[in-house]
């Protein structure tokens, strides 16, 4: 599956900077507006011990990490929605991606120009989420002109569905609420709006917190975390404290460099393992696995998948000709230490076309075409 995340926030918040950590490239990172014109990507894998267990135990001739897409984003400003700051461009960038990563500045240094000239995170989040809630509404608004007549004098049913979705969802956007926060869609509604409208403000968020180097090891002494996390928490939303800085310079570590430098921060994993990880469950995906001699890999799915769409994602025939599923979950292996001994233990099962695949899974496909 191919998934993408757009790292979004004002010019000058560090949104380059984090993105030359999570892939460990070197996008121009400059110190004004606009250094990023086009959205930069980078693939990245997704942190997973059992990837790392499972290429121990079965000594494979390669290993493949499951992979996340990231989007670098140029910064948004004051009036992007009206195509301030090449703002209609950005914006078409963001609609391509998943999810949304909003990086807010929480740490003070006069030597970095801030666009508004202040710290203040509440702000600054209120102008990215303006500015992507106006955008939507021009798109409602659009579509509302479209169907309204046809609702009103043609009495069309799909129609008449429709212009009442519009008119929920122009009344919350005009008060300024994001599509995802909206409570009084039914659940048919919010399926069609997600199908069919491509709003930004439907993509689930979470933002990121850069804090400074001193405010690592605790960020929750920072007052501008605070008011972020209070905000995410408002929205049922995730922030994640980063260090941009701290994640750039792990970034050009070896494995066992940067454990030690995370363990002399009081750290077991660095903000940007959490903040893929996170990318990861905010889009409802697991990971099933296939294992052998040749390869151990990881692959994406989303939760409800059943066991042939999942053999889909592998390759097209798996799932047209799909027979069976032979699986067995990650915990027994690991558990019984071998594949012969998960066998031994009555531990493998075989599921037909109905079984939904869950996350560490451990399956063979059989299927003929």
């Amino acid at each position: 599956m191919s998934l993408k995340a757009g790292i979004v926030g004002l010019p000058n918040v560090g949104k380059s900077t984090l993105f030359n950590a999570i892939t460990n490239s070197h996008v121009e990172a400059a110190n004004y507006p606009f250094a990023t014109i086009k959205p930069n990507t980078g693939i990245v894998t997704v942190p997973d011990e059992r990837v790392d267990f499972l290429t121990k135990l079965f000594e494979p001739k390669r290993t493949i990490f499951a992979t996340f897409e990231f989007y670098d984003i140029a910064g948004l400003v004051k009036g992007a929605s009206q195509g301030e700051g090449l703002g209609n461009q950005f914006l078409s960038h963001i609609r391509e991606c998943d999810a949304i990563v909003e990086v807010v500045r929480c740490f003070d240094n006069p030597e970095i120009i801030h666009v508004e000239n202040t710290i203040d995170p509440k702000r600054d989040i209120e102008i990215i989420n303006l500015e992507l809630v106006m955008a939507d509404l021009d798109t409602v608004n659009k579509r509302y002109a479209k169907i309204a007549t046809k609702a009103r004098v043609a009495k069309d049913k799909e129609a008449i569905k429709e212009a009442e979705i519009d008119e929920i969802l122009i009344a919350a956007l005009q008060q300024g609420v994001p599509a995802r926060a909206i409570d009084n869609l039914s659940d048919d509604q919010r399926d069609f709006v997600i199908k069919n409208y491509f709003l930004l403000t439907m993509k689930p968020i979470i933002y990121v917190a850069n804090v400074s180097e001193d405010d690592y090891a605790n960020p929750d002494a920072n007052k501008y975390y605070q008011v972020v996390k209070a905000i995410a928490a408002n929205e049922k939303a995730e922030a994640i404290p980063v260090s941009c800085q701290i994640e750039a310079e792990l970034s050009e570590l070896s494995s066992i460099e940067k454990h030690e430098y995370l363990a002399s921060l009081g750290a077991k994993e660095s903000g940007l393992d959490k903040v893929v990880k996170a990318s990861y469950r905010l889009l409802n995906l697991s990971t099933f696995f296939t294992v052998g001699k040749d390869e151990v890999r990881a692959w994406t799915f989303l939760n409800g998948m059943s066991a042939p769409n999942c053999a889909g994602i592998i390759h097209t025939d798996f799932e047209r000709g799909f027979i069976k599923a032979e699986v067995y979950s990650y915990g027994d292996i690991h558990e019984l230490g071998s594949e012969m001994a998960v066998k031994e233990a009555g531990k493998l099962r075989i599921e037909g076309k109905e079984y939904r695949m869950k996350d560490g899974d451990i399956v063979f496909f059989r299927f003929n075409v």
